[in-house]
């Protein structure tokens, strides 16, 4: 009954499953009811069906269950008599039978006990006399406590590989000589020296990370003042070249943005009526004419008092000449310039011409012309 429940209880469960699937079906389908009126009539027959059999079975099961109450009733007071008679003659069996048990295990352990005790005593006798003699042989070969013995204390596979090895240590032994009374004091002088090392050794590590540190905070403030300097000559390279040039384009790239205190720096040109270009590919007037530019554009940014130029325009046509001394002229009220030429337009604009002539052989003799003065002289406006 018990099994017939439990498959009729399972069969109930998948019908109910299959019940509530359909039931979810019809719920999920319901906007296209209209469309599927035919289907909707088999599946409402189905369940039906399954209502009508759900019931059928739920009414086995009660009149199941309701027997199996019954006979549940009936069992639990034929086993409660039962119990009852067989208490008796069990209680009576089992007195019996303990206080048999009771004498045999009692005469055994007995036994057992008076047995142990002999051999344990044996055996405890014997151990003494091993470890005693162990010992003595220990002292008398090694010079070793039972203490001292256990710091030192091996595991060995074998008593012929322990052999072999005490034979080892033996040689080993007699390999050391006469000791060194004087290895502790050579030891604790050795220590303080290997101490002192150590600290100063950590001292210099300690230093070594402090100037890293200071090291990395230098790079990233010069970093910071390299691209800020750089953005201002950048600035006045364009106004410079289109200053000298008469138009055009120019600007300074660096290679590499993220490592910019290492890497290179490209100028871009476009001088008026031409192409952009690296430096490389312009013709020497033209880079001549550029590095005068950025280095005008270097003292635009970092002005100095004195600068001495030595024949940097002697690549220049004359009119990129005159141009070049007209900007020197621009310049030269914050900065005193002393200019090795030989070009015409560059002496135009000096303020005092300085020459050297060897009039006599061997001789030679300083000129100097302050053009100031001579204008004056002259009536020259």
């Amino acid at each position: 009954l018990s099994a017939r429940t439990a498959d009729l209880r399972t069969e109930l469960a998948a019908v109910t499953a299959e019940q509530t699937e359909r039931e979810a079906s019809l719920a999920q389908t319901d906007a296209l009811r209209q469309d599927f009126a035919g289907q909707r009539e088999r599946r409402v027959s189905a369940m039906d069906e399954v209502r009508t059999r759900t019931e059928r079975w739920e009414a086995q099961l009660q009149s199941l269950a309701a027997e199996q109450s019954r006979l549940e009733t009936e069992s639990e007071a034929a086993r409660s008599r039962l119990q009852q008679k067989s208490e008796a003659r069990l209680q009576t069996e089992a007195r019996r039978t303990r206080s048999d048990r009771e004498g045999q295990e009692l005469n055994r352990t007995l036994l057992a006990m008076e047995g142990e005790c002999a051999r344990l005593e044996q055996k405890r006798e014997t151990a003494a006399l091993e470890e005693k003699q162990i010992l003595d042989r220990l002292w008398e070969h090694y010079s070793l406590t039972h203490s001292a013995a256990q710091a030192v204390r091996m595991e060995l596979p074998s008593a012929a590989k322990a052999g072999r090895r005490v034979t080892e240590l033996k040689r080993a032994i007699a390999a050391l000589g006469t000791p060194n009374l004087g290895a502790i004091e050579e030891y604790k002088r050795l220590n303080e020296r290997y101490t002192f090392l150590t600290e100063q050794r950590d001292d210099v590590v300690k230093a070594k990370s402090e100037l890293e540190t200071v090291i990395a905070g230098l790079a990233e403030e010069m970093k910071r003042i390299f691209v800020r300097e750089f953005e201002k000559i950048n600035e006045a390279f364009r106004q410079t070249f289109a200053d000298l040039f008469g138009g055009g384009t120019a600007r300074l790239e660096l290679e590499d943005t993220e490592n910019v205190l290492d890497c290179g720096i490209e100028i871009r040109v476009q001088p008026p009526g031409k192409t952009l270009k690296v430096l490389s590919l312009l013709s020497g007037g033209e880079k001549a004419f550029v590095a005068i530019a950025l280095y005008f554009a270097i003292l635009k940014v970092r002005p100095t008092p004195f600068c001495i130029l030595d024949e940097i325009e002697a690549a220049l046509d004359e009119p990129n000449v005159g141009r070049f001394a007209r900007y020197l002229r621009r310049l030269a009220d914050k900065t005193q310039f002393l200019v090795i030429t030989h070009r015409r337009g560059t002496m135009e604009e000096a303020d005092v011409l300085y020459g050297v002539t060897m009039q006599e052989q061997g001789v030679s003799r300083m000129l100097a012309i302050h053009m100031d003065e001579l204008t004056k002289e002259l009536g020259i406006v």
